[in-house]
């Protein structure tokens, strides 16, 4: 879907609109889905709520559209508190996960739906359907019914169900999670154009990491329904705050190691203990490292690239599984296992061999009780 039709409409009519949570807090029968939520997401902005099923990013959605009334705290859109404002005149769009099209209607009559109660002539509807059938490229599946598209056809026309009216903002609840893995990557970059072309501020729901960090502007991380971090998708994989995001962010997840604090920082408590060769903050009790800062040595000992690297020590390959770009590796020193990644393979390296390991010690990052302290 290349996006080449007319107009940045939201951006160009001013009619983006900021959203700002103040206090959030939702509550089933005694039970906190979301507490105490305080964001604010830009005019314009592409921001993805992120999080683990059941950490409350869907109810917070469906609190700013209107669907869940919080038991605590407010709403504001475009300057206005809209806590306890009807859905439908909260002048907001939503994409579900399900796409919600009605299947004795076509194409062309699931478009026109959203139009029924503006003030728009005959023909400014038809103009209104077909420059968003153009936008979607998919002019030519108007008189089609909802069962005779494929999932990601299926898809668009819910998207343009969304911005045929041009709101405020677009809210998408898991828009991709019915379509395979192609089709979802794909679509998660048409989205982002569409969005990029139009100027809408959007708030997006997913698990899924690799989508999140694919599409934000911004990422808002929640767990357990408490928002944890909010950062550009850089500054989220980097600098994350605490174990959890450093954790959830990052495919394959970071390695976690317990360490005693000191100059001659140390792991793998249960065997032989190793230095990293640098110092951490004197407090931290844990240590965490990517697995692409996992690096394996040459035959003289050191890493082969320009990297600072802490000292070397030895480990057992359990698995190497090929990616096709890359290759993970399982490593084991007694009976911790952990996780490199490298591009490149050492010629001969098989399952069960002894490889000199090194960290990158500017990669490491230091957490106290859960907390990042460097």
């Amino acid at each position: 879907m290349a996006v080449n039709a007319p107009t940045d409409r939201a951006a160009e009519s001013g009619d983006a609109a900021g959203i700002a949570l103040d206090g959030l807090r939702k509550e089933y029968d005694g039970v906190v889905a979301v507490d105490d939520l305080s964001l604010e997401v830009e005019s314009g902005e592409f921001l993805v709520l992120l999080g683990p099923s059941g950490c409350g990013k869907s109810t917070t959605l469906r609190m700013i559209a209107g669907l869940e009334t919080p038991t605590d705290g407010t709403i504001d859109i475009g300057g206005t508190d809209v806590t306890r404002t009807l859905p439908q005149k909260r002048e907001l769009s939503m994409v579900f996960q399900s796409y919600a099209l009605y299947p004795h209607k076509t194409v062309r009559e699931n478009l026109a739906f959203p139009l029924g109660k503006m003030d728009l002539s005959k023909d400014d509807k038809k103009r209104k359907i077909e420059e968003t059938a153009e936008l979607l490229e998919i002019g030519d599946l108007l008189d089609k019914k909802p069962g005779q598209l494929s999932g990601g056809q299926r898809q668009r026309v819910a998207v343009g169900r969304t911005i045929i009216r041009e709101p405020k903002a677009f809210l998408l609840d898991e828009p991709l999670s019915n379509l395979d893995a192609k089709l979802r990557v794909q679509t998660r970059f048409e989205i982002r154009e569409l969005q990029q072309r139009l100027g809408t501020t959007t708030v997006y729901v997913t698990h899924d990491q690799e989508e999140a960090m694919s599409v934000a502007d911004r990422i808002a991380v929640m767990n357990d329904g408490e928002l944890q971090q909010v950062g550009t998708p850089e500054e989220i994989y980097k600098r994350p705050v605490n174990e959890f995001v450093a954790g959830f962010i990052g495919n394959p997840p970071m390695n976690f190691f317990d360490v005693d604090g000191g100059r001659e920082v140390r792991f793998f408590p249960d065997g032989e203990p190793v230095s990293l060769g640098t110092s951490l903050p004197a407090d931290a009790d844990t240590v965490g490292i990517r697995p692409e800062n996992v690096h394996l040595t040459n035959g003289g000992g050191r890493p082969s690239s320009n990297a600072e690297y802490g000292d070397t020590f030895e480990c057992d390959v359990a698995v190497v599984e090929p990616l096709g770009n890359a290759y993970e590796l399982a490593l084991v020193r007694d009976g911790s296992r952990f996780t490199a990644r490298l591009r490149d393979l050492p010629a001969g390296l098989s399952e069960g061999d002894r490889v000199d390991v090194a960290f990158d010690v500017d990669e490491l990052h230091a957490f106290d009780d859960g907390e990042a302290v460097r």
